[in-house]
């Protein structure tokens, strides 16, 4: 079976694949997996809230938004010592990538940004991949964190471009694409992907895949989340996401973008060891570790070593994607 890296998928090509039986959608997609991957290998990466709460934007999934009533306290940026300690304590746990997160719509020359540039020097010299996620960027920005040492910087997309403004209005569809090439230009790894269960019907979920694997270089990291249901956001009532929907969509991104690590994200507390294990042979190879997910429950490091046990699998090595890197395109739609 070959595989070809494409960046020219049309929307239709991806539906055939999205609609195709689901074992035999699994089927195809775990015979790709093994060509461009080593599928006994997971990334263990580690999200830290740096920053938490008092968000502007009105995301209607989060529960940082200053707009909404979630429970979650407002924390000022927290202390290089504090955040250097949690990146080692993950370390020794056995994540290898470090990405921190700060409540931001988005990155302001500061003195709160030389903070974070500081931080980044220092988990990167912990030897882990260090990622941010902290809003928009500037090009001078990205290139500001990629000489301080950052791998990777995540910027989710989130839906397709038709139903975004039913999730968010305090920024635009093309505002996350335009950050996505400063991204890119800077030489940083670029790391975007969407959330289902926003209550976006199929069509937008084959709308993300398009959006993510036509862009001039296929993300190298593509987290697919399931909403977390959090009290007080406008989404608080929608549906628990069924879990053949997960591996639908975790199979068709593996087929689309075969080199790319493809993410299992956000909703994992709420799957069994089987249904994650089917996420994993339909190609997701990567997962986040720990206690949290910046304010959300996730799997604790003991629960997922017990399953990287019992299924056989091991931490991946950083620092061994390959980036390829894209410096001279517009990623904004007209």
């Amino acid at each position: 079976m070959s595989a070809p890296i494409r960046n020219n998928w049309t929307k239709e090509e991806i539906a055939g694949i999205y609609n195709r039986p689901l074992l035999e959608l699994i089927y195809e997609a775990a015979s790709i997996h093994r060509i461009y991957q080593d599928t006994a290998e997971v990334q263990v990466c580690t999200l830290l809230s740096i920053k938490t709460g008092g968000c502007p934007e009105d995301c209607a999934y989060c529960p940082q938004a200053a707009r909404y009533s979630t429970g979650v306290n407002v924390q000022a940026l927290m202390d290089k010592e504090e955040v250097l300690k949690y990146a080692q304590k993950a370390k020794t746990a056995g994540s290898t990538r470090f990405c921190m997160g700060a409540a931001w719509r988005e990155v302001r020359n500061n003195r709160d940004f030389d903070r974070v540039l500081d931080m980044v020097k220092g988990v990167n010299e912990l030897g882990m991949e260090v990622c941010c996620t902290m809003g928009m960027l500037t090009e001078e920005q990205a290139e500001r964190l990629q000489e301080a040492g950052l791998y990777a910087y995540n910027h989710n997309v989130d839906t397709s471009s038709d139903y975004y403004s039913d999730i968010i209005s305090t920024r635009t569809y093309n505002d996350r694409l335009r950050t996505l090439g400063n991204v890119r230009k800077a030489g940083i790894s670029v790391c975007s992907g969407g959330i289902i269960g926003l209550g976006e019907t199929h069509e937008d979920r084959i709308g993300m895949l398009h959006t993510l694997c036509t862009l001039p270089a296929h993300p190298e990291s593509v987290p697919i989340n399931a909403l977390v249901r959090v009290k007080g956001t406008p989404l608080q009532d929608n549906a628990k996401v069924d879990v053949w929907d997960m591996v639908r969509m975790i199979a068709t991104a593996r087929i689309i973008m075969p080199k790319t690590m493809v993410r299992l994200s956000a909703g994992r507390a709420e799957m069994s060891i089987a249904e994650q294990a089917l996420c994993f042979m339909a190609g997701a190879n990567s997962i986040f570790a720990g206690d949290k997910l910046l304010t959300t429950p996730n799997p604790s490091f003991a629960e997922d070593n017990a399953m990287f046990q019992l299924l056989g699998l091991k931490p991946r090595q950083a620092f061994k994607e390959e980036k390829e890197l894209v410096k001279e395109v517009d990623y904004t739609t007209t």
